[in-house]
């Protein structure tokens, strides 16, 4: 009777310690050798001998890489033929790019460098290579079409919680990549995206302390509540800022150079023009009925179109303002910006709103052009859902 396949899980991998062969299942072993060294060996019976194969060392070869080979090992051996070719390099006259195994690591490459012109922060470029090339090494000789989670999680667990923030960014990053490859048809086109969160990773992966994200301290959104409450019962212009910041979920710096002109009562939206906006693109946010209520209470009796919403004897508030407004509240271990990863974690993990939608809510960057057409359209519409939802919950203070 044939033995089961893939016994071990990333997990167990990492913890065994217990020196001798660990089984797989269909030949493949886990070799622990009494000083510790570890590596994969292929184990297999021929002409009534049983004989192993080194496979490499467990450090440079992940499970779902030792899978892959093991597995082509079986078919060699069912055929007749020497598993010992499976590792040796082969020249193959017919060669041609069209029959090439494209690796993980040359489809990344490939795929930022036809999409990072896009991208107006140079950092920005330059974090994608480098988180893939410092955490995901371990992916790039990969076939693309053989990238598994057990294979994603390998290179997220080890900084998932050491490196919050890193690490969420290259789950996603992971995700998009294979999306793409799917795209291409490097991939099953029925497969589920190994990277994938919800419903997926969530389930292995431990939660994150939400209280840090990255240089932004955030406040976990089963606070926000409570916060908001003794927020509203400030009266300070800065109180008030802060508190239209929050609702639209908009960078400090965008309500902070809000002007009348760009308020519309009839649509009840907000259009922040290209100029003043990260991406270079205009932003058009939904108001809710809250931020609606904070407009009407700062609203001047001789109004300018041109004044600032939020401006004191005519001088725009700063960042500072808001930011001694939080340290005398007792949040100053918070930031303003932070507020935008909390409305992010709370529309994510209690709301089912698509990601595509609470990313617009964020002014994240589209690159897709039909996905910005949308924006424009009737995503605005769903964002007012979303919004208006945002506010009710941060109305709502927990007892």
């Amino acid at each position: 009777m044939a033995r089961a396949l893939n016994r071990l899980t990333v997990r167990e991998v990492a913890a065994l310690k217990q020196p001798g062969r660990h089984s797989d299942g269909g030949g493949l072993y886990l070799r622990i050798s009494p000083s510790g060294a570890r590596s994969w060996a292929f184990m297999h019976v021929s002409a009534g001998k049983r004989t192993e194969l080194g496979l490499g060392s467990a450090s440079a070869l992940t499970l779902a890489a030792a899978r892959k080979v093991a597995g082509d090992m079986r078919e060699a051996v069912a055929l007749g033929r020497d598993p010992r070719d499976v590792l040796a390099p082969k020249v193959d006259a017919s060669f041609s790019p069209e029959n090439k195994v494209v690796t993980f690591g040359e489809f990344a490459n490939e795929y930022i460098s036809t999409i990072e012109d896009g991208w107006k922060n140079e950092v920005h470029r330059k974090q994608w290579r480098n988180s893939l090339r410092d955490h995901a090494g371990a992916l790039f000789t990969l076939p693309i079409e053989t990238v598994d989670t057990d294979s994603v999680e390998g290179v997220l667990r080890p900084i998932w919680l050491t490196k919050a923030e890193t690490a969420k960014r290259l789950r996603g990053r992971i995700e998009r990549i294979l999306d793409a490859a799917k795209v291409k048809g490097l991939r099953p086109s029925d497969s589920i995206n190994p990277a994938q969160w919800r419903g997926h990773l969530a389930l292995l992966l431990p939660p994150q302390s939400k209280l840090e994200r990255g240089h932004h301290a955030a406040l976990p959104y089963q606070q926000a509540p409570s916060f908001f409450t003794q927020l509203r019962a400030r009266t300070a212009n800065a109180a008030r800022c802060l508190e239209f910041t929050i609702l639209t979920a908009a960078r400090s710096g965008e309500a902070l150079g809000a002007t009348w002109a760009e308020m519309d009562p009839d649509a009840e939206t907000w259009t922040i023009p290209a100029s003043r906006m990260k991406a270079g693109q205009e932003h058009i946010v939904p108001l809710s009925s809250g931020a609606i209520e904070v407009l009407k209470s700062a609203m001047p009796e001789n109004l300018k179109l041109t004044d600032h919403v939020f401006a004191v004897n005519g001088a725009s508030r700063s960042n500072m303002a808001m930011a001694m407004l939080l340290r005398r509240m007792g949040y100053g271990h918070v930031t303003t910006h932070g507020f935008r990863s909390t409305f992010r974690d709370w529309a994510g993990d209690e709301t089912n709103f698509p990601r595509e939608i609470i990313e617009q809510a964020l002014a994240h960057t589209i690159q897709n052009k039909a996905e910005r057409a949308y924006r424009r359209g009737t995503a605005v519409e769903r964002r007012r859902e979303l919004m208006q939802a945002w506010s009710n919950y941060l109305a709502n203070a927990s007892e």
